[in-house]
């Protein structure tokens, strides 16, 4: 697949999450009309891995509502949030007012972010629960994000284990309640394509452009990727647990996330990596 189709299948889902962005603001899954407690959508294992991030310039990529970015903020970092969609960057800008927290958005395609933060480089780059399988192409990713870290600094993925991403979110008609694989673990056959009214939260169905495309990157292929880059993977989790209950049969456990009864198997993913 060439780079121009890649850049026409990023556009559609830019607009794709421009149309979300309303839905989400409205969502009990974000819950923004309560008491805003960004914290929760973090494991306690990335308080660990990250540090003390007081003073610190940290920049989250691919943000969306800004909601893990206030959190970052929260802990004292000089925080920036960078996202694609224009709805998203107004609402996060809001939602960062409302709460009174200082936070700067920045409206751009991960691959223009060097050029779109004017050169700036960062002590933590964040990212994750969502974000790479947006992405056709990792080690142009790996090398934006080489650009945008300090010598010294770190990466930090936190995202979605590739066998979560090709169990089915759901049987289709005449099939039972098992976990099925659905979908490549691996890269090559190209995006997956999607056309649904509703996203992943409560809520109305998606108004106007309901098409995305996602694409597949397994554990092996992300850490060739930043090696390839230059960077140096320090860490690796895998976690068995979800910051919501994504299947019926999932559990609530002591920390307030969710897991699925035995066998267990990895849902989540934590890598830090440093330049």
């Amino acid at each position: 697949m060439t780079t121009d189709e890649h850049a026409r299948l990023m556009r559609a889902n830019q607009a794709n999450w421009d149309a979300r962005t309303p839905v989400h603001l409205a969502s009990r899954f974000y819950g923004l009309d309560q008491d805003l407690d960004p914290e929760r959508w973090f494991a306690a294992f990335e308080w660990e891995d990250l540090g003390d991030l007081a003073g610190r310039d940290v920049l989250h990529l691919q943000c969306h509502l800004g909601t893990e970015t206030i959190a970052l903020a929260r802990r004292g970092a000089r925080a920036v949030g960078l996202d694609f969609s224009e709805a998203s960057v107004a609402a996060a800008t809001d939602i960062a007012a409302k709460a009174d927290v200082d936070v700067d958005y920045v409206q751009a395609n991960v691959y223009d972010a060097v050029e779109a933060l004017g050169g700036r480089r960062f002590d933590v780059v964040y990212t994750g629960k969502g974000a790479l399988c947006y992405l056709p192409d990792l080690e142009r990713w790996a090398g934006v994000v080489s650009q945008l870290l300090r010598p010294g600094g770190l990466l930090y993925v936190v995202e979605f284990h590739p066998l979560l991403n090709s169990l089915g979110p759901k049987p289709t008609p005449g099939e039972g309640p098992e976990l099925l694989l659905r979908h490549d673990y691996l890269s090559g056959d190209g995006p997956v394509r999607r056309d649904a009214t509703h996203t992943y939260t409560d809520g109305p169905a998606v108004a106007g452009a309901t098409e995305s495309y996602e694409w597949m990157h397994g554990i092996g292929e992300v850490v060739s990727a930043l090696t390839g880059a230059g960077l140096t993977v320090r860490r690796l989790r895998e976690s068995d647990e979800l910051p919501w209950p994504r299947w019926p049969q999932m559990t609530r456990t002591p920390s307030g996330w969710w897991r699925l009864p035995e066998p267990r198997i990895p849902l989540l993913y934590g890598l830090l990596a440093g330049r």
